[in-house]
């Protein structure tokens, strides 16, 4: 495959990706309640048995919500926080939201939901996740005016210390080493992070040359690594040893992703049960779990989980839910 045919996959992956973010967020934006911090009811994001996620029912729609590990299908407490991705871990949440002019802020919400920092993001909401000591916060957007991307969206990476305050704006300031060797190119970006426990590792997908790369970062160094080609958006498991992520079929995001797993030791990888397209960063619900979210209808998805290892069917976890973590 030459160059240029490289390019118009990568360009034709981001182009479907940011269409679908532009939509998402405006349909946010349209049906979001003020964001109204410090007045969240029964909601807490204190570590216990429950699951969080952003409602998708018109009666909570954009709100975060919590329902019981145990019984995800069941009463839920929903919250007068509204998000349009959300994430939290170790008491600590993180909210991307859209704004009344459509521009993106990120807030960092304590086991209250009250608010503890407030960031402007240039771009428009796409990932978001915290590490499981609550420490370290990441997020992607989408952003254009790019010139190597040719005004197209492209994604960025960035990440807060919330003990120090020490704020990474896009992972393209750092280091990087491709097959062993320093790399520097114009075209680099970033999106879908993900924490070790120490909460210095992470990994994250980068994208070049029309390749997209699974990548191992050092949040101390500033420097990342390649891992494996053909990863995106990966979800570290609980035991730290196995990856969920979606890749996409036969390398052309235009046909869609599938989920899997990857096991760090072995390199082997595993295509899970779901065979759907699934466009998101699947969530860890315990070492032998993930869920991720399935869109439905405009402006509505399902949270689905299936078994780690390949074996068994997809399961209707969480009805008109999305952006789903647990807190316990």
């Amino acid at each position: 495959m030459n160059n240029r045919n490289r390019m118009a996959i990568a360009v034709t992956g981001v182009v479907a990706l940011a269409t679908t973010a532009v939509l998402y967020v405006g349909l946010a934006a349209r049906d979001r309640d003020p964001v109204a911090f410090g007045a969240a009811g029964v909601v807490s994001l204190t570590p216990g048995p429950r699951l969080l996620f952003r409602g998708t029912a018109d009666a909570d729609r954009g709100h975060l919500v919590t329902v019981s590990q145990a019984d995800p299908g069941g009463p839920r407490a929903v919250s007068q926080v509204s998000c349009t991705r959300v994430h939290a871990a170790g008491g600590t949440g993180i909210c991307l939201y859209t704004n009344d002019d459509l521009t993106t802020s990120l807030t960092v919400l304590d086991e209250r939901l009250e608010k503890k920092r407030e960031v402007p993001l240039f771009g428009v909401a796409s990932r978001a996740r915290v590490s499981p000591t609550g420490r370290m916060v990441t997020w992607t957007v989408f952003a254009v005016g790019d010139s190597y991307n040719l005004g197209v969206f492209s994604t960025r990476v960035g990440i807060l210390d919330t003990a120090t305050g020490e704020v990474t704006n896009t992972l393209e300031d750092y280091a990087v080493t491709m097959n062993g060797r320093p790399y520097g190119a114009a075209d680099l970006h970033f999106w879908g992070a993900t924490f070790a426990k120490d909460g210095n590792r992470f990994f994250a997908t980068m994208s070049t040359g029309g390749h997209r790369y699974l990548v191992e970062g050092d949040f101390a160094a500033r420097s990342v690594r390649t891992v494996r080609e053909n990863v995106e958006c990966p979800s570290l498991s609980p035991d730290g040893t196995r990856i969920a992520f979606k890749s996409a079929i036969d390398g052309d995001p235009a046909r869609g992703w599938r989920l899997s797993v990857l096991d760090l030791s072995t390199s082997v990888v595993t295509p899970l049960a779901e065979t759907r397209s699934v466009d998101d960063q699947a969530a860890w619900i315990d070492d032998h779990t993930v869920a991720y979210a399935i869109p439905r209808g405009v402006g509505r998805s399902d949270v689905w989980s299936v078994p780690a290892d390949g074996s068994g069917t997809p399961h209707l976890l969480i009805p008109d839910g999305e952006s789903p973590a647990v807190l316990g």
